[in-house]
């Protein structure tokens, strides 16, 4: 079954979609054609907590169910810096949307009743 996932890094969000039997490595070469960065330079997150590259996606708990192409899971993702250690993982809070102007809220109906 396929499964949907935001790989997220500070501001950046990549949409992946994968099968529940795909390894973290191999999602990981999904993520270098976007990012341009070696599979060696990633470490993969869920929940803050690191996952093995050798699990597949159903092993960590990534379902059909709990990452739904409407509602995808969120993997954090972070890089080798150049000193050759990791960055802390850093995954900036997506905006909300402004609040609607009041020409383009719904407007309540009148009803008008006949009187008796």
């Amino acid at each position: 079954m396929d499964v949907f996932l935001m790989v997220r890094r500070k501001k950046m969000t990549v949409f992946v979609d994968a099968k529940e039997s795909t390894t973290v490595q191999e999602l990981k070469k999904m993520i270098r054609g976007v990012v341009k960065r070696g599979t060696e330079d990633m470490k993969l997150f869920k929940e803050g907590l690191l996952i093995e590259d050798q699990k597949t996606l159903g092993d960590v708990g990534f379902t059909s169910s709990t990452a739904r192409a409407q509602a995808p899971a969120t993997i954090g993702l972070a890089f080798k810096m150049e000193d050759g250690s990791f960055e802390v993982l850093d995954i900036t809070d997506l905006s909300t949307p402004p609040d609607l102007p009041e020409v383009m809220k719904p407007q309540e109906s009148v009803s008008i009743h006949p009187q008796d």
